[in-house]
Parts: structure tokens; sequence; C-alpha cells
């Protein structure tokens, strides 16, 4: 069986590296991105785990009800259907982003995305070093990054365009890079403290990337935050024993799990401004997952969420519907009939909906900063918003 499978998700994989699907309006509207270059972890990920595996022993995202909303047979992607980065391609008319591990002809028109599910900011012998665990991949920010350099020399003989231009015409997605950084310890139960210390690291790095990505030619680059772990159906699992007054009364989230998180941002934030201050010719946007989240938990109903949206909908067991090692993807672990109502997924990722959300706070804001511009040149400004094919 393993072979007719195989042939099924490459064939998939090919369509789907082929559409472009184009989000029409009535209003002028400048889309000055030709591609998107990602990198990052499974939130961003469309596909690169799945062709990394072995045929015979494939990761969860081969199989229902991954992909059940949207691509139908399972595309690799850690959801239910279309990501962050799925919605953006959409907004700008672009192909939806390939996976470049396994690919045969990777291009600047089509996209690259070097996002691996289980990614991790630091290089996993350092991990290791400190006796954390990383055991999913190898494939951390710094092997992403390097990788691209050494297929940009091809990519560009591949074109007329010089290399830099080409580059400088797209859109880089920095992340969501570092959360598995700290999923790792929190799981091995690390202290705070212990975990605190990664995050300058895990800021240093992705601040490393940018810089040589700059130096190469980019000069707009979409950097996510961190999500409010304390809301995730995993954290709540984990810290299950927490007493009923550490959870937020009004969202059910546990508070000092939130907090660690925005410490992670703050941090990211503050590094951010100064490379701008740096380089004032690039565009350096701040995605703030965080908080585009967290108001799912505080008003569910006003995002079309139900009432204490923190069970996943594909899982089982427990308050949450999760526990671990039997997870989504298994056999005999079932899934709700309206993922659309619920934020998480699987208990670490969330459902299309939720990324749907996510996206448009982020090209409509108030989710990005500075905000994108979408007017044209010489155009007279609009105050519209822009919504995303179902």
């Amino acid at each position: 069986m393993a072979s007719p499978l195989k042939k099924l998700i490459s064939t998939f994989l090919f369509l789907l590296s082929s559409t472009v699907i184009i989000v029409a309006s009535s209003e002028p509207l400048c889309h000055p991105y030709k591609s998107i270059i990602s990198f990052g972890d499974s939130i961003a990920d469309t596909g690169n785990y799945l062709r990394l595996f072995d045929v015979n022993h494939l990761p969860q995202a081969a199989f229902l009800p991954y992909g059940e909303t949207f691509f139908h047979p399972p595309s690799g992607r850690y959801s239910d259907g279309r990501l962050i980065i799925d919605f953006i391609a959409e907004f700008l008319g672009l192909p939806y982003v390939p996976p470049y591990f396994g690919s045969q002809n990777v291009s600047f028109e089509q996209g690259i995305n070097f996002a691996v599910y289980g990614a991790t900011a630091l290089d996993r012998a350092f991990l290791m070093e400190k006796g954390i665990e990383s055991d999913f991949t190898n494939v951390s920010l710094n092997v992403q990054l390097n990788t691209f350099k050494q297929v940009l020399p091809n990519l560009c003989a591949s074109s007329s365009r010089d290399c830099r231009e080409m580059l400088g015409d797209s859109l880089v997605l920095m992340g969501e890079i570092g959360g598995n950084d700290y999923n790792y310890p929190f799981f091995e139960r690390k202290t705070v403290n212990e975990i605190k210390e990664l995050v300058p690291l895990i800021i240093k790095t992705i601040s490393s990337a940018i810089v040589d990505l700059v130096d190469l030619g980019g000069k707009t680059f979409l950097v996510p935050g961190n999500f409010p772990i304390g809301c995730s159906a995993s954290y709540l699992t984990l810290f299950h024993n927490a007493k009923e007054e550490e959870h937020d009364p009004f969202t059910g989230c546990i508070p000092w799990l939130n907090e660690f998180g925005e410490y992670h941002n703050d941090q990211l934030k503050t590094e951010l401004k100064r490379l701008q201050k740096l380089y004032p010719h690039v565009n350096i946007i701040y995605a703030d997952y965080y908080n585009s989240i967290y108001t799912f938990f505080q008003e569910p109903a006003k995002y079309g969420f139900k009432n204490r949206p923190l069970a996943a909908c594909c899982g089982v067991g427990g308050k949450y519907n999760f526990t671990v090692n039997e997870e989504c993807g298994y056999r005999g672990v079932n899934y709700c009939q309206n993922p659309s109502e619920y934020v998480n997924w699987d208990g670490y990722h969330l459902t299309e909906a939720a990324y749907r959300k996510i996206a448009h706070g982020l090209l409509n804001g108030p989710y990005a900063t500075p905000a994108f511009d979408w007017s044209c040149p010489g155009s007279a400004s609009v105050d519209k918003k822009y919504s995303f094919s179902s």
C-alpha cells in the first residue's frame, strides 16, 4: 500500500503547487510581492516534514482528518485545511507556497517554503547540550537558511532577473519559529527560569537570519511572535493539576504561561525595532499572533467560535480532548464535525477557521506593525477590507 499512497500524495502536491487563487476586488489594490519565501516550523509547513519522511512510516499529517476541510487528501499541513501562509498567498494572488524538500522544480515565481514541523530556532546539537531533547527534526532555522543560500544561485540562474531584485520583490515570512525551543523543555518539565535563558539566544538567531537575508537583498520581512500557549489544549492538559484559581476566570487559559509568551514577544519586538533603525530601507513587520489568537478566547462568539473554545477538535480524552500519544491522525482518534467552531485543531495547532482570521488581522489590521500598505502608488488611499475565498 505504500507505493499507491506515495503516488497519491506526490500527485496531489504537484497539482496543488501549480494552483493560483486570485482574490478579486473592485478597488485599486497593489500587491508589491511577486513571491513568498518562508522559514519556520509546523505553523507554516506546507508539506516539508511529510516529504522528509520514509513513505513507509508517514507522519500524522499524512492521514485524514488532516486536510479534510479544504485539501481533502492530506497535504502535510498540520491543520484541517489552510494555514496562515496559504491565506497570505491567496490574498496576494500567488500560488500556494510549495515545500522545498523533495521538490523537483523550485522557483521564485512559485515561492519557496523551508518551514518544517518540529523545527527549532536553535540548532539541535545546542539544545541537546542543554539537556533538551529534540527528536522530531534537525532542520533548525540555521539549516533552513543555509539550504536557501545553497540553492539561491540555481534559482537566480534560471531567471533573467537580478538575484537581489527577485529576493527584494519577495515577502519573507520569518516564522513562526522559536515556539518548539520552548515546547520541548516545557514538556520535559524544565523550570520557567531555565527556559527563559533560551529567549535571548532565540531572538539573536532570528535577528541574525534576517540580517543575512537583508545582505542578500531581502526588503520585506513578516516576523511572527509566539502564541498564547496558556490557551493551548496540550499545555492545559500538561498542567492539568493547576488549581482553578490559577486559570483566567474569563478565558480558562493559564496566565503565567501566556506571560512567558509575552516575554518572548516583547524581546522580539525590541530587537526588530533595533534592526529597523539599522536598515531603514527594509520593511520589518511584526506579526502579532499572540493578541490575534487571544481575542478568540476572550470573545469567541464574536469570531464564530463556540463558548470556551479550549478543547481540541481532533483528539481524545480529558477536559481538553487531548492525550499525548493518542493524538490526531492516530487510528481510533475522532474529530469534531464542525471544526470551524473550534480554535484548537489537534492540541498543538489551530483550525483553518482560526488561521483565516489571523491572516485577515495581519493583512487588513490591526495585528501587523507597521501595517501593510496595499494602496497603489499615485492612487488615492482606500480604506477597504478584503476577504478570503471559502
